[in-house]
């Protein structure tokens, strides 16, 4: 986003009675997933604060967050920016993603997860929604709110968190293959594949659907290259 768009933003209310730095934390991450801030795109502490009316401290701890969790690159005496899409870091984290979520399909397809599958089914049926219009940012959510539904389901939501922090990459690669001809159709496709599984007590196929789930986007990854290379870093 250059400058000039910058200034012409609307000034972002925060909700005061909470503390600033979670709330710029989770505003600029949704920014630089969704790609509306680009990777590259540079990092002013002092825009920052003027967009979001708060001082440089909560700006400056929102993005220590953010650079830990490899969003933002900071160089010392020079700039920070959004970080370039790692695909080495985006492969390391679908490998621990697909561990975890094997499991938590396995276990939910052995148990009585009846109330999960109504659950389930609902935000199916928003991502269909969704996917429809098209909104993409919409279905994303649903997206996100689907897997972590299973998550909260087997009592393990903080190794969703743990997967969010690594998440970034990953989530920026699959949101530049989301407007793909026929991508939101197999996401939606994958999903009811899973419930079905899950819904029958097929361990084995819900893992068999959750694996070819998660490797959508990852063959893909060097096309995505090719077509932005300008968002990429590393060989």
């Amino acid at each position: 986003m250059n400058p000039q768009a910058q200034a012409m933003k609307p000034q972002i209310e925060l909700d005061r009675g909470r503390h600033a730095a979670p709330q710029l934390y989770e505003l600029l991450r949704a920014q630089i997933v969704s790609l509306e801030l680009l990777p590259g795109a540079p990092l002013s502490r002092v825009q920052l604060s003027g967009e979001f009316n708060v001082s440089q401290t909560p700006v400056r701890e929102a993005l220590l967050k953010l650079t830990e969790e490899r969003l933002v690159d900071v160089f010392p005496q020079a700039a920070t920016r959004v970080s370039l899409i790692d695909i080495r870091f985006a492969q390391e984290t679908h490998f621990l993603r697909r561990a975890i979520e094997l499991e938590i399909v396995r276990e939910l397809a052995l148990a009585d997860a009846a109330g999960l599958v109504i659950e389930l089914k609902s935000l199916l049926q928003q991502q269909e929604l969704l996917r429809d219009k098209p909104d993409l940012d919409g279905f994303t959510e649903a997206d996100q709110a689907f897997h972590r539904c299973m998550y909260r389901a087997v009592g393990r939501e903080a190794l969703w968190t743990l997967v969010r922090s690594r998440s970034g990459h990953i989530d920026r690669l699959r949101r530049l293959h989301l407007p793909a001809s026929g991508k939101l159709d197999r996401i939606v496709n994958d999903h009811r594949r899973i419930i079905a599984a899950i819904e029958s007590g097929n361990a084995a196929d819900a893992q068999d659907s959750l694996r070819n789930h998660l490797s959508g986007t990852l063959e893909y990854a060097e096309q995505i290259r090719l077509e932005h290379p300008q968002y990429f870093t590393g060989p």
